[in-house]
């Protein structure tokens, strides 16, 4: 490789990326397919029903369910526990919400659809695999941090909701600024000094993660989006 007057330069190897950093490449595709799916663009653009949006929030209660169970099962194993954090969790903000939506009797009225058992149940098998825990902690709560923010915007305004009732599980008070924890998150990843086999049962495991969300939004928009409004 020369320089535009043709003297030769030597190329600098870039600089190692983080795990975190690979991770993130290495789902992309994974992560952009769940957000391009149908239900999720009603979602996002305002014109999913309400009782959509109710429907995604009771499959989501069920899928926190299994991955708050499963984070305590894990609280002091050395490379699950260090995402263990009480401020993260979300059932009492998702039964909030449903009470809300649904009203009193919102445990009577939802059940988890195919695709939600599936992941449920996928997630209560990481129990024995803590590095594949972190892979749906990373899916679920880094996504909540992140775009589950423009999310809680919109469902308040198409729903009139509030962060009180409606869209709580959005609303993350305790974790102060939610840059900084997504730093701090990333930089935890970095620091779980996996080996190779590992880090790359994390990879798949997070990518299986998506397809997993993504086969729930599909089990969502054929029972919503034909009458999203």
């Amino acid at each position: 490789m020369s320089t535009a007057t043709g003297a030769p330069t030597t190329a600098v190897p870039d600089r190692p990326e983080s795990f975190s950093q690979r991770l993130r490449a290495a789902t992309w595709s994974d992560h952009r397919a769940a957000e391009d799916h149908g239900f999720t663009r009603a979602l996002m653009d305002g014109t999913l029903s309400r009782a959509g949006y109710a429907g995604m929030v009771a499959q989501h209660y069920f899928a926190y369910v299994a991955l708050e169970e499963t984070g305590a099962l894990l609280a002091d194993d050395p490379v699950a526990g260090g995402f263990h954090r009480p401020e993260l969790e979300r059932i009492p903000a998702l039964v909030r919400d449903l009470e809300h939506l649904l009203g009193a009797d919102w445990r009577e009225r939802i059940s988890p659809t195919p695709a939600t058992r599936t992941y449920a149940a996928r997630i209560a098998q990481m129990a024995d695999h803590p590095e594949g825990y972190v892979a749906h902690h990373y899916t679920r709560y880094m996504g909540d941090v992140s775009g589950g923010q423009f999310i809680r915007r919109v469902a308040a305004g198409a729903y009139g909701l509030t962060d009180e009732a409606g869209v709580a599980f959005y609303v993350f008070d305790g974790l102060g600024s939610l840059p900084r924890f997504r730093a701090g998150y990333r930089e935890r990843l970095d620091s779980l000094g996996l080996d190779e086999a590992a880090e790359a049962r994390l990879v798949a495991e997070t990518r299986l993660a998506y397809q997993l969300n993504t086969e729930v939004f599909a089990d969502l928009g054929r029972m919503y989006v034909s009458i999203a409004a």
